[in-house]
């Protein structure tokens, strides 16, 4: 006897033991006068099997023998062949999923989980959970997956490493459409529980960390956001680990980006991409594609043939992973951008238009910044008034979900634009805007100044 099957036992609910034993019994068409032949009274399985009274593990076995099924099955295991099937329909659904088939992925994942729903194979129901969360992601279906997220990531039974993974999807949704108040909760909360758990030493403790760190920043929390890269480069140093390195390598680089050092960003994200290299990441090495090639748009002067590369190597490794329509909008964002850099005006304008075709409103700081680029491609045409419109959107998409150091950075942009218009009252305005965006306001009010 196995002595696994002991324990299991022990655990095992008598009613469900019962239903389970009858079941069988019923499938077999036998009597419980043929089962319980010299094995026990009939009086006996009958309390069994109303769950008034349970068996021991001897007896179990002698029943699971009589009937033909395995002692797992009665204790509400699935036997081996089950638990292959699940786990090969889980690996299908995920590499349905790496491949960017994520109608496929769900047909798979639906097998499994109407056989995990009989099962107590916990780990494969959190991994299910996580994978379906995935593939309602990948078909635009944001809120739902939030929800499935949600669950998992607070479900105190689920396996610690899934729920993690979980907080780390979740904040990265939160903060891909625009809402940066609940991308920094919802990590703040996971993180809380890595390190009440002491789980703070693997690898996805320090890929929450820099996305975590990540929302902060989009929030203007530069310092706090920087802070956290640089003890997340320290941990994932320590811990050795290739996917750990090339995540805080990424967010830091990320960061010394928007600060506006592209020169220290390149360095950081091309190493974090030789890091991403090593393993088997589909997605990621793609977005990380898409990352190097913006900033190498970023350098004085542009490489615009690297950028070019990189770019539309990610955008052929998207059609065939587990990328989203927001991966997918910011890559063809970045070709725009290289077209424009370029001169091919009509090409970016196409390339633009096909940004907010694909992100589709789900992917508001993409598609601000497409905006954006859409009024550097009016002006460069002579169409003001349809340039600074297009710069308005952009802020007012950037202000309505409070990503404000995106919008004052746009708002200089425009007051840039209109300065080199001539429209000095307009460019005033938006300097103004551009103040007010990073928190700065006037401290005495003009009517105060002493007079001469």
């Amino acid at each position: 006897m196995d002595p696994r099957h002991a324990d299991l036992l022990e655990q095992t609910d008598r009613e469900a033991l019962g239903r389970r034993l009858r079941a069988a019994r019923l499938a077999r068409g036998l009597t419980q006068g043929d089962v319980a032949h010299d094995i026990m009274s009939v009086a006996f399985l009958s309390r069994i099997e109303s769950g008034h009274r349970g068996p021991t593990l001897p007896t179990l076995v002698a029943l699971a023998e009589r009937l033909g099924v395995t002692v797992e099955s009665l204790l509400g295991e699935p036997d081996r062949h089950v638990v292959d099937e699940i786990r090969l329909a889980l690996d299908y659904a995920e590499l349905s999923l790496e491949s960017g088939q994520p109608a496929d992925a769900e047909t798979h994942l639906q097998q499994a989980l109407e056989k995990l729903d009989t099962s107590r194979l916990d780990g494969m129901r959190d991994r299910a959970r996580l994978l379906h969360a995935r593939s309602l992601e990948a078909t635009q279906r944001e809120d739902e997956a939030i929800v499935e997220l949600e669950e998992l990531a607070d479900d105190e039974q689920a396996n610690g490493v899934t729920r993690i993974k979980a907080g780390i999807a979740l904040s990265r949704i939160y903060r891909e459409t625009g809402d940066l108040g609940r991308a920094i909760e919802c990590g703040q909360r996971v993180m809380t529980y890595v390190e009440e758990a002491g789980l703070d030493a693997c690898d996805e403790a320090v890929q929450l960390a820099v996305t975590l760190a990540a929302a902060h920043f989009e929030r203007g929390d530069t310092g706090h956001a920087v802070r956290m890269c640089r003890k997340a480069i320290t941990r994932a140093e320590s811990l050795g680990s290739a996917q750990a390195r090339a995540s805080a390598y990424w967010n830091a680089s990320a960061m010394q980006a928007r600060r506006g050092d592209v020169a220290a960003a390149v360095p950081l994200a091309e190493r974090a991409l030789a890091l991403l290299g090593e393993g088997q990441d589909a997605r990621n090495l793609a977005r990380l594609r898409t990352e190097v090639g913006r900033l190498q748009l970023e350098l004085d002067p542009p490489a615009l043939d690297e950028a070019r590369h990189n770019l539309e190597q990610a955008a052929a490794e998207l059609e065939w992973s587990s990328g989203s329509p927001v991966d997918r909008a910011w890559t063809l964002l970045g070709l725009a951008r290289v077209a424009f850099l370029a001169g091919d005006l009509g090409e970016s304008r196409d390339l633009i238009g096909q940004v907010h075709l694909t992100a589709d409103g789900h992917a508001p700081l993409a598609e601000a910044e497409a905006l954006v680029l859409e009024g550097r491609t009016l002006a460069a045409e002579g169409e003001a008034d349809e340039a600074a419109a297009a710069y308005t959107k952009a802020v007012h998409r950037l202000s309505a979900i409070g990503a404000d150091q995106g919008a004052a950075q746009l708002w200089f942009d425009l007051a840039d634009l209109f300065t080199g218009l001539g429209m000095a009252e307009a460019a005033l305005d938006a300097y103004r805007r551009a103040a007010v965006s990073t928190g700065l306001r006037a401290r005495v009010a003009s009517s105060t100044l002493a007079r001469s």
